[in-house]
């Protein structure tokens, strides 16, 4: 029998003693994960050493764990790690990066990883939320839609299981209707509550389960879309049209001064 490794890539000797901040992100966070089934996955970040931030070196700015090769999808009891350099994750979470966002809208159960300059950054959530995260949003729905009708172009794994089980990837659909209820929730009032408020959690796992017709979600899923587009049409969100740059960007330089204790 052959020996399982994990995968690693980036430097754990950089990115884990610099940690500021990480979470449980996935099915986990957002109060959806159905016993026996899915996967943990976790994202944080870290500071990266003056000499990464300010040197000529081509240097990795993320740092990947898995328990499961490259190209073979996680199940059950498998565990996805993916920590970021603080100026990678910020650029992601300014372009309004669904995943990224995670983090700090994360409810503090579901913390691992949290020091004072995490705290921080948590604190400035807010000023990361924008219609261009909306826009993101939408456009990760739209991509997961497609192809929980099967009808993108892409070559995108599939589930077999689930398609024999229920005809359809009823994941693919729990994604999308998540994302749809994320992105109307975030244009109408500008917050992402984490876990899913309980009722959007029980219609999303009912999802999941192969519980409701596939016509059906997608029509549910179309007519969020259709909402969060009139609230953006017409200027009826609280969102700014873009994240407060400078104020992240402030704060960045500030963070890490301080974490290598520059004068």
């Amino acid at each position: 029998m052959s020996e399982v490794r994990n995968v690693e890539y980036g430097d754990s000797a950089v990115a884990l003693p610099n940690e500021i901040l990480r979470s449980v992100v996935g099915s986990g966070v957002h109060g959806i994960a159905i016993a026996g089934t899915d996967d943990h996955d976790e994202m944080g970040v870290y500071i990266e050493p003056p000499s990464h931030a300010l040197g000529v070196g081509k240097y990795r700015d993320d740092y990947v764990w898995r328990t499961q090769p490259e190209g073979v999808r996680s199940g059950h009891g498998d565990t996805d790690l993916i920590l970021y350099s603080l100026r990678k994750y910020l650029r992601l979470g300014i372009r309004g990066n669904p995943t990224v966002m995670l983090p700090l809208f994360a409810p503090d159960e579901s913390l691992v990883v949290v020091t004072p300059l995490g705290t921080e950054l948590r604190s400035m959530r807010s000023s990361f939320l924008s219609q261009q995260t909306v826009e993101r949003f939408l456009g990760y729905l739209r991509s997961q839609h497609e192809r929980m009708l099967g009808a993108s172009q892409r070559n995108v794994p599939n589930r077999p299981e689930l398609i024999e089980k229920y005809g359809w990837d009823v994941k693919y659909g729990s994604h999308a209707l998540r994302l749809a209820y994320q992105g109307f929730e975030i244009a109408s009032t500008g917050t992402l509550s984490l876990p899913l408020p309980v009722r959007e959690r029980e219609r999303v796992l009912a999802v999941k389960r192969g519980e409701v017709p596939r016509i059906e979600v997608s029509l549910e899923i179309a007519g969020l879309e259709a909402r969060v587009r009139t609230l953006l049409e017409h200027g009826a969100t609280p969102l700014p049209a873009a994240a407060d740059v400078d104020r992240i960007n402030d704060w960045a330089i500030d963070a890490q001064r301080r974490h290598w204790g520059w004068g």
